[in-house]
Formats: structure tokens, C-alpha cells, sequence
């Protein structure tokens, strides 16, 4: 995921779940039991697929690349 937005120039933060239990909590309590999940402004990509975070992206005017 995160070769992936980089690759794409792409402002992210890369949150690591199990080195942060703050993290986890806030996931699980945003409805979400498994990872990844990417937010993208409003819009929550759970899993990879690399046509759906390209749909989003350009949706919140990223530019694929």
C-alpha cells in the first residue's frame, strides 16, 4: 500500500496497528476488523485493489500516475 501511494507521489501516513494499540482501537471503533485500510478523505478502501484506491484518488482529485 504504501509502494503504491508513494509510487504515485501521493501524501500518506502509514499507521502500523500492532505497534500502537491507539491505532487499533480507533480502526475497530470506525467499524473495521481487518486491514488494510486506507482512508481517503471520507472514503475507506478496505484491502487492496489498485482500481478502486485509482477511482477514489481521482474522485478526490489525485491524478493517476
Amino acid at each position: 500500500m504504501v509502494e503504491f501511494l508513494s509510487r504515485r507521489s501521493i501524501p500518506h501516513e502509514s499507521r502500523d496497528i500492532a505497534e500502537n494499540e491507539a491505532w487499533l482501537n480507533e480502526l475497530v471503533n470506525m467499524g473495521y476488523m481487518a486491514t488494510p485500510v486506507t482512508l481517503i478523505g471520507d472514503e475507506a478502501v478496505v484491502g487492496f485493489s489498485a482500481d478502486k484506491l485509482n477511482t477514489v484518488l481521482r474522485q478526490q482529485g489525485f491524478a493517476e500516475s
